[in-house]
């Protein structure tokens, strides 16, 4: 009984998002979106390219980086802009020449209400199979946009406590003790560390860390390990050092491995690179104890706060990430993070050319605001 009502519960919370276009009509909520000329608005689509500098070079299990490039979006209806952000690490397939492919396929001058978000990101979505960011790019800048014209941010449109959002993890890539001993310093303020391992050195990893400090640590293997009996031993030595849960161990593929492994396993396992979509989250339930949402992953953040009710309704923990991102996507994200259990929304934290000014990181906690939409001004 217990189940069914938390099942109706949530179904509600996404049935409220899914409506909340109908139920909140463009010219009810503010007259002044009409155009001067009396006649409707359309919405209007721009986009460029731009590249992150990264202040280390960023290494996981199979590749290291200097930069990340990003593609940056507006959207304009009757004077007001908002603003997003598609972000391409290399996994993703995606990069400037095929989102500027994607995009320039999005005609936005069809629609006259930008409050129709469900009609609007279901053409959009339909435009190709993929192309997850740059759909995403479009549905934050959209999310701004809905959330400056009812002069409202987003986490108290879905009907959220900002005082309720986690502290964010730091991540610190593989490099050599050395840098990784600095990296730790200069995350001083933060509460918790997120660790990359996967490769031949992930004890040295840890222990230089502990070395340092003994703050939480969480890890991420991005399917580093080859053998299930392999990563269990080191998951159960990984839970005496202070470890909170262990994400991706090991290939997305290896699904019997990986559930043999979240039965056996001390620490919670979450699933990254194995779950993606909506679509995904029922498949990865009692595989994975729970999933990291990233709206690069998911085509933003309509997509993603479905991904965290479903999630809760299966009794999966919830995880907020992010890629290497400028405050925009960031804040973007960070407007779910009340719904989550942990939070990684550090991406504009590592980058040194970040040209918005978003949420901010109080003492190691993610702090909202009441900036309209997803939180953010042009520097």
């Amino acid at each position: 009984m217990n189940n069914r009502r938390n099942f109706l519960k949530l179904s509600g919370l996404v049935a409220g998002s899914l409506i909340i276009s109908e139920s909140l009509s463009a010219k009810e909520m503010n007259p002044a979106i009409r155009a001067k000329s009396g006649k409707p608005s359309s919405l209007k689509l721009r986009f460029r390219p731009y590249d992150l500098q990264l202040k280390h070079v960023f290494t996981i299990a199979n590749s290291s980086r200097t930069t990340t490039p990003v593609m940056l979006t507006e959207v304009e209806y009757d004077g007001l802009i908002g603003y997003g952000e598609a972000s391409m690490p290399p996994y993703l397939g995606e990069s400037h020449k095929t989102v500027a492919e994607f995009l320039s396929k999005v005609d936005l001058s069809q629609f006259s209400d930008p409050f129709e978000l469900e009609d609007i990101i279901a053409y959009i979505d339909s435009l190709a199979i993929g192309n997850h960011a740059a759909k995403a790019s479009v549905d934050i800048a959209l999310h701004d946009l809905v959330g400056k014209i009812v002069k409202q941010p987003w986490h108290k449109l879905w009907g959220l406590n900002r005082t309720k959002t986690p502290n964010t993890s730091f991540t610190i890539g593989i490099d050599t003790p050395e840098v990784v001993k600095e990296k730790v310093r200069e995350a001083d303020v933060y509460k918790i560390l997120k660790v990359k391992l996967g490769r031949e050195n992930d004890k040295e990893m840890i222990k230089t860390i502990r070395s340092v400090t003994n703050k939480p640590i969480c890890v991420d293997v991005n399917q580093g390990w080859k053998d299930k009996q392999m990563a269990l031993e080191m998951i159960q030595w990984l839970a005496t050092q202070g470890v909170v849960f262990v994400e991706q161990p090991m290939s997305k593929l290896a699904v019997d491995d990986i559930a043999w492994l979240t039965q056996n396993s001390p620490l919670p396992i979450i699933a990254d690179e194995a779950v993606q979509t909506a679509e995904d989250v029922a498949a990865v339930n009692k595989v994975y104890s729970g999933i990291n949402i990233k709206l690069m992953k998911c085509g933003g953040m309509r997509n993603a706060w479905k991904m965290a009710n479903l999630a809760k309704v299966l009794g999966m923990k919830v995880m907020i990430g992010c890629m290497t991102e400028t405050s925009c996507a960031i804040s973007a994200a960070s407007q779910l993070s009340p719904v989550a259990d942990w939070a990684d929304l550090d991406g504009n934290l590592l980058i040194s050319n970040d040209i918005y000014d978003g949420i901010k990181v109080v003492d190691g906690k993610i702090t909202l605001s009441d900036i309209p939409g997803i939180g953010i001004n042009l520097k």
